[in-house]
């Protein structure tokens, strides 16, 4: 089973392996999740959703669903 970025815990660090472009919307590429990409999970929001991610220096918060279809690999 590949790791996901819905499977960090607070403060792990990882980096961006691979998804699937249909999946993960566009704007999230613009801003830098890439594979390659160093990503740290910095917060879970009440009820588990959303996640609060640092991405190579930009904050932004995705939904566990997208989450879960991109694969990583942690540090």
């Amino acid at each position: 089973m590949a790791l996901t970025i819905a499977s960090l815990k607070k403060g792990q660090r990882a980096i961006i392996k691979d998804f699937s472009v249909d999946v993960v919307p566009l704007k999230l590429l613009e801003m830098g999740c890439l594979p390659g990409n160093e990503v740290s999970l910095v917060q879970i929001a009440p009820f588990n959703d959303p996640l609060y991610l640092n991405i190579n220096g930009s904050h932004l918060a995705i939904r566990r669903e997208t989450a879960c279809n991109i694969e990583i690999e942690l540090l």
